[in-house]
């Protein structure tokens, strides 16, 4: 029995030494983790299971992709006294995923509860824009013609909040409202196409319509062209009073929206302009980050 433990042990640390000498993920994992060689050996082909997942990672474009057992996460080890615990940690799709489900929760919850009761009226750049905002609410009709606001300015300053304050106002009085984001909004259609005709048409012709956060968008021409050019187009024909939020002035917007420079490229971003610059009044919004 001695003899067979032996050419056990000596297996054991052949394997391993071959698979460290041949293996530079391997080998880095080894010494991420601090295992010491004569507990590492003893899971040899667990560890060369984690490499394999790590290095599935390496070029993976995202999640639809994953490679892996478990799909977005990776057969992972941690050091426990002489032994070695594998489990399932979150690659980082994953953890950007959860990250925006909670951005948007929190972002839901403050657009749901928003009013201007609540609203801060002790920062003085705040107030040209609060102002415009109740002055609207008195006088809008939503059968008259009335420009809504392109809003822009520093990240976390209450733009989205300010406008959901209005948009909450508004709808006691049975006018439909809507606040979409529009990164997402994009995601949203594109993995579900179906929809596509129906989700245009509602934005369309809703009373109120909020495009938040445009410019954080990876802009194509069928994001900029087909999407936001169509939606902008019908609501201007039809006087919908439309709200943007963005973190930049329509300068710098513009520029966004160019994909490359040719002028054709250039005259269709400067369409998209013209169009936010007919359906709204622009105003700047620079204020401490309420988000801190």
């Amino acid at each position: 029995m001695a003899i067979k433990s032996d050419v056990n042990k000596e297996e054991l640390i052949n394997n391993y030494n071959e698979t460290l000498k041949n293996n530079s993920t391997f080998r880095k994992l080894i010494k991420t983790i601090k295992a010491k060689p004569e507990v590492a050996m003893k899971y040899t082909s667990s560890l060369e299971e984690s490499t394999k997942e790590l290095n599935n990672c390496k070029d993976c474009p995202g999640l639809i992709y994953c490679q892996n057992r478990l799909e977005g996460h990776i057969f992972y080890p941690s050091v426990n006294n002489e032994q070695i615990i594998f489990s399932y940690v979150p690659c980082h799709y994953t953890k950007e995923q959860v990250k925006a489900e909670e951005e948007k929760n929190t972002r839901d919850k403050d657009i749901f509860n928003a009013n201007f009761k609540e609203i801060d009226i002790t920062d003085k750049k705040r107030v040209k824009v609060i102002k415009w905002l109740k002055e609207f609410c008195d006088n809008y009709n939503k059968n008259g013609s009335f420009k809504g606001l392109y809003l822009h300015g520093n990240f976390g300053c209450g733009k989205t909040y300010l406008i959901s304050a209005l948009f909450n106002e508004l709808s006691k009085k049975r006018i439909s409202t809507e606040i979409v984001y529009y990164p997402e909004l994009l995601r949203d259609i594109k993995n579900d196409f179906d929809t596509y005709g129906d989700r245009i048409e509602y934005l369309e012709n809703v009373d109120l319509l909020l495009i938040d956060d445009i410019g954080a968008e990876k802009v194509t021409e069928w994001s900029r062209d087909e999407i936001l050019g169509t939606i902008l187009q019908k609501r201007m024909n039809n006087y919908k009073a439309t709200f943007f939020t963005s973190n930049l002035n329509m300068e710098e917007l513009e520029r966004h929206l160019r994909i490359n420079s040719y002028s054709d490229d250039e005259i269709k971003a400067r369409r998209i302009i013209e169009r936010i610059k007919q359906l709204t009044t622009d105003m700047e919004l620079i204020s401490e980050n309420r988000r801190k």
